[in-house]
């Protein structure tokens, strides 16, 4: 029964980000004109849809976010198939942590993708369909800067820039992948060869 404490712990992620996300929905405007301050003018809530991956990159056909659905299908399998192993290999609970918070992020925002555009109706317009179309919704803001950058800047020189929105599930998935490469040493230690 104790391997199943991890993918608990991954459902509980999934529970808190999308009970956020629901408030968010049916209680804010979207938009700066709904926004909320949380720590004066530096934390907010600003709800916004993201309708591409992290930082709101995009694929860019019409099948883009079709392709990036079935991506996060199979990473979600993928994740959860690793976590059980690790499990049966009484890894350390530290990486069992870390594992069940990226797995439970990512199942978080699948959900948004393969279930929004239809239920919440937010898929973008122009999408071959509804499911699998859903926008990610994203409300946490850091508001420290935004603006053009400069020209010298590579790839994104010249261009709007802000600080990145993001929800409760991108979160779990950072805090568990830069845990894992911090602890990377600790978490791995018994795949070192011997001397």
């Amino acid at each position: 029964m104790k391997d199943f404490r991890f993918f608990i712990l991954s459902l509980s992620v999934i529970l808190v980000d999308q009970s956020i996300k629901m408030g968010v929905h049916f209680y804010m405007e979207p938009g700066y004109f709904g926004q909320i301050e949380l720590i004066g003018p530096l934390f907010k809530l600003h709800y916004t849809l993201n309708p591409g991956m992290a930082f709101g990159i995009q694929l860019g056909s019409i099948y883009g976010k079709l392709l990036l659905t079935s991506f996060r299908i199979v990473a979600m399998f993928g994740i959860g198939y690793y976590l059980y192993k690790l499990t049966q290999k009484n890894s350390p609970k530290g990486l069992l942590i870390c594992v069940s918070l990226i797995l439970g992020g990512a199942i978080g925002n699948l959900i948004d993708s393969v279930f929004y555009g239809v239920f919440l109706g937010n898929a973008p317009y122009g999408a071959p369909m509804n499911w699998f179309h859903g926008q990610v919704i994203d409300m946490f803001f850091f508001d420290i800067w935004e603006g053009i950058l400069p020209t010298w800047v590579p790839l994104w020189g010249g261009s709007y820039y802000s600080t990145p929105i993001f929800n409760f599930a991108d979160a779990a998935i950072f805090c568990g992948v830069v845990a894992i490469i911090i602890f990377q040493n600790k978490f791995f230690e018994s795949n070192k060869p011997l001397e």
